[in-house]
């Protein structure tokens, strides 16, 4: 077993911060994480304010929920009001839609429930065989396997998904074709590499000449990989490495990987705020259609509204500002009472920040 306390040790992290100082020699260097959970880490434990000046860490679109499309949240409110019981995870209550949301929707008598797994849906649709049963699926390569999984057992007849489930390697390759700030590397998501592996950013690596590196959650393993960033930028090399060894394995989870591709097929798919990134969207197989809560049910198209008026939510998850720099973080938009999707998960930027700022 793993003794995590020294993943904790502040005379190592001492000596990684004054080589991570060396390594940056002054230069401006900006590293993007695409991890909520790095980003809580990051926060939690001050990490930025150990970098030297010119380092920046910044956070990316790394939070499922903050993600998610208001089409699909409104696609659930829809089915919702049709009198359908709607499953989906407690963070998606409170994510906006267009004009509503999820828990606005079931205190207005919406049968709307919390599940903490595909398969707590899946017995809901069990016990109610009168009743439609849609589970709202979110989440990136780490939450689709068990999904998939559950789809290839064959659920009962009144079950149904709305998938709004993302790739984020196709997240990554955006951030390096907009106009902004550059990115000098990326700290892969653990969680997701240990899905996908690290052999999944070596086409991103080769294309860019960015260096990637897996990290673990750990303070000392986020310091370790800016530190192994650094190194390859000094030493002119662009690799997809693994600082989360004893996890992520450079092909990854294979028998994961095989229930994904026999479940759901990869397409263009809609990123809140992002618009539509190619091939970056998990939707379920043809031969899987009949649990496709899209293809059962008909769903009028609407005009949906991603980022709601004063809201930037959308330049938090491209990494173009900071949340203290939108003039509704802690006022108008709060954990309580959240106005953008990035005030509402636990892997918001938003949140995390509020919550370590002590607001």
């Amino acid at each position: 077993m793993i003794d995590q306390s020294e993943f904790r040790s502040a005379r190592y992290a001492e000596a990684v911060v004054g080589e991570i100082g060396h390594l940056a020699d002054g230069r401006k260097i900006r590293i993007v994480h695409v991890c909520g959970t790095h980003e809580d880490t990051i926060s939690r434990h001050g990490l930025r304010s150990l970098l030297p000046e010119g380092v920046t860490l910044v956070a990316g679109p790394g939070c499922p929920v903050c993600v998610c499309a208001a089409e699909d949240v409104d696609m659930a409110v829809e089915l919702a009001r049709r009198g359908h019981i709607l499953t989906t995870f407690g963070d998606m209550m409170r994510v906006p839609s267009t004009t509503s949301s999820l828990t606005k929707e079931h205190t207005n008598g919406a049968d709307v429930r919390v599940v903490y797994g595909v398969n707590e849906a899946v017995e809901t649709a069990r016990a109610n065989p009168d009743r439609e049963v849609i589970f709202l699926g979110v989440g990136f390569e780490t939450t689709a396997p068990t999904l998939a999984v559950e789809m290839l057992k064959g659920p009962p007849h009144n079950f149904s998904m709305l998938t709004s489930l993302k790739a984020i390697p196709p997240a990554m390759e955006l951030l390096l074709n907009i106009e902004g700030p550059p990115v000098d590397g990326f700290i892969t998501p653990g969680h997701v590499s240990s899905i996908i592996g690290t052999n999944a950013f070596q086409s991103l690596v080769k294309k860019h000449h960015v260096p990637c590196v897996a990290a673990g959650f750990e303070p000392l393993d986020v310091l370790e990989a800016i530190r192994m960033i650094l190194l390859q930028i000094e030493e002119g090399r662009a690799e997809s490495e693994n600082e989360y060894s004893r996890v992520v394995r450079p092909e990854g989870n294979l028998q994961a990987q095989k229930v994904l591709k026999q479940a759901f097929r990869l397409d263009d798919g809609p990123w809140r705020g992002l618009g539509v990134i190619k091939k970056s969207a998990y939707y379920l197989r043809r031969n899987l259609a009949e649990y496709d809560s899209r293809q059962r049910f008909n769903i009028p198209a609407t005009h949906s509204v991603d980022i709601l008026p004063g809201c930037v939510c959308h330049k938090v998850i491209l990494g173009m500002i900071d949340p203290t720099e939108c003039a509704l973080f802690g006022k108008r938009c709060v954990p309580d009472d959240p106005y953008g999707p990035c005030m509402v998960g636990h892997e918001g930027t938003c949140r995390i920040r509020h919550e370590n700022l002590g607001l």
